[in-house]
């Protein structure tokens, strides 16, 4: 059993997730606030034009931009150059999330996350995919991921996600020091609490956002042999890495896309 730090976990040489606790400076009205340095503006620009190109980007941005409640914040960082994180998430007094941020690598289009938690951006490295799809469309697969975190975090209660925070340390100090036996009773208290071990919530987390990436790249690339390709070999890796998961994709893969079904 493998246990997860609270604040932030990284995967290979690119991190994708960053869990950081809410900030206590005050929000910013709602809607979607594009905080970029000068040094970021004109690759951004790029990424975001290719993340809208495609229906559900368009989608999800026009939406969370006209929530009267949700303040999201997006902005670029170069302490973690490749990857992207979602956090400092705040929640009204009855439990709706009113706020988020999301933080991009300065260099989103480069590198790829290892296949393992990351099969759809992943897939991308692949010899056949890399020649063809650009890296303005990797970095809008890796927004594309963190907004389907968002997704995810617009329907989680505000006291299971603390509660989570508080129990996620515990747990990883307890299993360190019990010889990694996770069938420590305080152990299986706390997995009954917080729904599942952290690594079990940390890996369904990355899988829904990998979930909205795959979404993504079903609208955006229009060659359907291409597409095709690209989601067999996306299910070859869940089916490789977490079968359990397999569905999830499976459905994207078997849904009547713009260009057709795969195999009709």
């Amino acid at each position: 059993m493998r246990a997860l730090p609270a604040a932030f976990v990284s995967l290979g040489a690119v991190a994708l997730v960053a869990i950081v606790p809410a900030r206590p400076a005050a929000r910013a009205a709602a809607g979607i606030h594009e905080e970029i340095p000068a040094r970021d503006q004109i690759r951004y620009q790029a990424w975001k034009n290719e993340f809208l190109s495609a229906d559900v980007g368009r989608t999800e941005w026009q939406s969370y931009a006209a929530d009267p409640r949700l303040t999201i914040t997006v902005t670029t960082s170069t302490s973690n150059p490749h990857g992207a994180g979602i956090g400092h998430y705040e929640w009204d007094s009855a439990g709706h999330l009113v706020a988020a941020t999301i933080t991009l690598g300065a260099r989103l289009d480069e590198e790829y996350p290892e296949p393992v938690y990351y099969p759809v951006m992943n897939a991308l490295k692949h010899d056949l995919f890399r020649h063809t799809i650009d890296r303005r469309t990797l970095a809008a697969t890796k927004i594309a991921h963190e907004f389907g975190h968002l997704r995810r975090m617009t329907s989680m209660d505000a006291s299971m996600y603390r509660l989570r925070m508080e129990l996620v340390p515990t747990y990883n100090a307890i299993i360190r020091k019990n010889g990694w036996n996770d069938r420590d009773p305080r152990l299986l208290d706390m997995v009954q609490r917080m729904g599942g071990t952290p690594v079990e919530l940390w890996e369904d987390s990355e899988y829904w956002g990998e979930v909205n990436a795959m979404l993504y790249l079903r609208d955006r690339i229009n060659d359907r042999q291409l597409q095709c390709s690209l989601f067999s070999l996306i299910i070859d890796t869940v089916d490789t890495y977490a079968k359990g998961y397999r569905t999830r994709f499976a459905q994207i893969a078997e849904s009547q896309a713009p260009h057709g079904r795969c195999g009709a």
